[in-house]
């Protein structure tokens, strides 16, 4: 049985398996660095010692991101959004975030390549 605080287990809502998805922040520049899973004591651990923890999917066993490489997330905060299913933590990164060994797991999966809106797009209403 997990410490998650009862009101906090109440608000999550999870996936079949148990999860939900943790989006990865640096907290100073707000970059986005990585998605994790989290389950009820994932989230516990890293509310309450001040690192990540993590629910491996492919492992199915808790890792605490930084042990093996070094590359540790110092957690800042923690956030829920509006439906529950989602979790922004911001942290303070120490080396990459990315297993690849680069800066995020986003700069390692590269652009696909969408069009951006064109600043007059921007002001655009839809109708």
């Amino acid at each position: 049985m997990t410490d998650l605080d009862e009101d906090i287990r109440t608000r999550l809502k999870r996936d079949d398996a148990g999860l939900v998805a943790a989006i990865i922040q640096q907290w100073d520049t707000g970059e986005v660095l990585m998605l994790g899973w989290m389950d009820d004591e994932a989230l516990a651990r890293t509310l309450t010692t001040g690192r990540v923890t993590f629910f491996s999917r492919s492992r199915q066993e808790y890792w605490r991101k930084g042990d093996t490489s070094g590359h540790i997330q110092y957690v800042h905060s923690v956030e829920i959004d509006c439906d529950g299913d989602a979790l922004l933590v911001r942290v303070n990164q120490i080396g990459a975030a990315c297993h690849t060994g680069a800066p995020t797991c986003f700069a390692a999966g590269g652009s696909l390549g969408a069009v951006s809106a064109s600043d007059s797009d921007l002001g655009r209403v839809e109708r």
